[in-house]
């Protein structure tokens, strides 16, 4: 009854089985691995002691930024060159702009500092200077941001002065020298008054500058439990549903074919492969016989 599974039909719908199968069933345990170290770099991240409370290094021991040093406290010596405004940054649910200065190191490359968060908009809220002269900062590093951190403006077209992610590939393009791979946020204002002067390049102040506010470190993209390590598992039961989808219809169409083959053995309906390799038999099963015919007119008595 089961011949037909090794028709060339069914050796097609058995290999697309065959090989669907153990696919999604690799790509489940794959998000599953995926879900399994995001829970492990938790756990991890939990014992160790806070970022902030170790020892301050510098800006060069530890780079490259990873899940380990991001939030490190680190310290560079040097110069506030340009400064740049990010709008459209949050803090405790009030939007603000971050402002950053332009570190020139000895070694000539810039390392990006958020000196503080500002309420208002930027452009129009009074900044207050940056330091002047030889100035050595210590802050919490972090890395640098891309179009799926939270809170980055990728649109463009902003004003002059103004970035919307805090990336050395952005900053590059607008200061005439190397930027760092990572910034620091400043673990206490610099300044806590100032005069009525605007941070950027041509921007004017309408008020009077405010205190900035230290921005708080964020954890390191891909730690913690958060709603893409969640994702996962969502992906996780989709890859098992498909391939439990793909076993069902497997069996499904099996089951169809065995009971057609097992009505064409009991004569319940024609056998199509027979009808299709002797046309002759269907054609005259379908044209009556004249001579037939008319013997059954003949026979049929007539009523006077």
């Amino acid at each position: 009854m089961y011949r037909f599974l090794l028709t060339p039909r069914w050796w097609g719908i058995n290999l697309f089985v065959v090989l669907a199968i153990p696919f999604c069933v690799f790509m489940g345990t794959w998000q599953l691995g995926r879900f399994e170290d995001r829970v492990q770099t938790h756990e991890a991240a939990e014992k160790q002691p806070a970022p902030g409370t170790r020892a301050a290094k510098p800006i060069d021991e530890l780079l490259p930024v990873d899940t380990v040093t991001s939030g490190r406290p680190a310290t560079a010596t040097g110069r506030y060159a340009d400064q740049f405004l990010v709008p459209g940054r949050k803090l405790d649910d009030r939007t603000g702009f971050y402002v950053v200065g332009m570190l020139r190191t000895d070694s000539g490359k810039a390392l990006p500092v958020v000196r503080g968060w500002l309420p208002g908009k930027a452009g129009h809220t009074s900044v207050p200077p940056a330091p002047t002269g030889d100035v050595t900062v210590t802050g919490d590093l972090q890395a640098s941001e891309s179009t799926g951190t939270a809170g980055v403006d990728a649109t463009g077209g902003l004003p002059d002065g103004q970035v919307g992610m805090i990336s050395a590939a952005s900053l590059v393009n607008l200061v005439p020298y190397d930027v760092y791979d990572a910034w620091v946020t400043l673990q206490r204002s610099d300044v806590r008054t100032g005069g009525a002067e605007t941070a950027g390049k041509g921007g004017k102040g309408t008020a009077a500058a405010t205190a900035l506010r230290p921005v708080p470190a964020a954890a390191a993209q891909g730690t913690g439990l958060d709603l893409k390590a969640f994702q996962n598992l969502g992906y996780l039961c989709e890859w098992f549903v498909f391939a439990a989808f793909v076993l069902f219809m497997w069996f499904r169409l099996v089951r169809r074919e065995a009971e057609a083959v097992r009505d064409v053995r009991l004569g319940l309906v024609a056998d199509p492969a027979a009808a299709a390799s002797d046309p002759s038999t269907a054609t005259s099963e379908a044209t009556p016989d004249p001579e037939a015919a008319s013997d059954r007119r003949a026979s049929t008595p007539t009523i006077s």
